[in-house]
């Protein structure tokens, strides 16, 4: 087994997530939905081993404006979910629910999930894939995981960057979650992962760049500082940028090419962790056979 990357697992976009398992509202809804129990299920037994990265929080999910009483069929996964009452809803916000899920802390989890890879006989290679024909030369079965960089590697005018960006500060005592549901291009999150706090975020269509900008960040620490005022002050560790690979629908299938079969499996936009383990199941399937 070798995985080929131009990047060591913490420098990629994995890296810089959130990270939760949640809603995910992409197509074909019914192999989201698969692909997000299966996920939901063995993140919660992970959350059993402390050296995994992943842990179950509370939190609050919210909007500005009411969504109603219908909620996504996944959220049927999480035995304690329910409306918040309106004690319970920052100024401004009209809906939410309270449920308990994952949280990823990425950095644990992909050193976590790099040594089982190397444990079970993996090797990792540095050094970018130029071609699939640069691919099928090393192997006659290839899985193609390269999120937004399938836009060139695989000639798929349908994936686009969609940018994200975090300030990451030490935790002050937070340890329930908070995030707005919104279709714009900003809104209020922050995650807590032990002693550090992951507070977003952004959400630009299109936008390539992968450095900081103050103007997002300061952004970010206002929109949370109203909501949450003990991370006003918080120190900052970090800001991290990120692009997640956006498609009008996850591509997980297989293809012949030059005698070899290469396994697609990307354009997860923002829900890349939460469908990852449903994805990898399905993937391993196209895999054996």
């Amino acid at each position: 087994m070798l995985i080929r990357t131009a990047e060591r697992p913490r420098e990629t976009t994995s890296a810089v997530a959130g990270a939760m398992w949640g809603p995910a509202r992409l197509k074909p809804a019914d192999r989201v939905l698969y692909w997000a129990t299966l996920s939901h299920a063995e993140f919660t037994a992970l959350a059993r081993d402390e050296s995994s990265g992943v842990h179950l929080a509370p939190g609050r999910m919210a909007a500005r404006f009411d969504l109603g009483d219908v909620v996504p069929p996944e959220t049927k996964l999480v035995p304690d979910l329910r409306r918040c009452h309106e004690h319970e809803l920052p100024g401004g916000f009209v809906w939410g629910y309270r449920a308990t899920v994952p949280l990823i802390d990425m950095p644990r989890y992909l050193d976590f999930l790099l040594a089982r890879f190397q444990a079970a006989g993996g090797e990792i290679r540095l050094g970018p894939v130029q071609s699939l024909a640069d691919a099928v030369a090393e192997s006659d079965t290839v899985v193609n995981c390269t999120g937004v960089g399938a836009h060139e590697l695989v000639g798929d005018p349908g994936v686009h960057p969609v940018l994200g960006q975090h300030v990451v500060v030490r935790n002050p005592g937070i340890d329930e979650y908070f995030i707005e549901l919104t279709d714009g291009g900003e809104f209020t999150s922050w995650m807590p992962h032990g002693d550090r706090v992951v507070l977003g975020g952004v959400s630009l269509d299109h936008d390539w760049r992968r450095t900081p900008r103050a103007d997002l960040s300061a952004g970010i620490r206002r929109r949370v500082a109203e909501l949450e005022p003990r991370l006003a002050d918080a120190e900052v560790l970090e800001e991290t940028v990120g692009l997640r690979p956006g498609r009008e629908s996850v591509r997980v299938e297989a293809e012949r090419y030059e005698g070899a079969r290469i396994i697609h499996d990307y354009g997860h936009a923002g829900s890349g962790i939460g469908l990852s383990w449903g994805c990898a199941y399905e993937v391993a399937d196209l895999v054996e056979g």
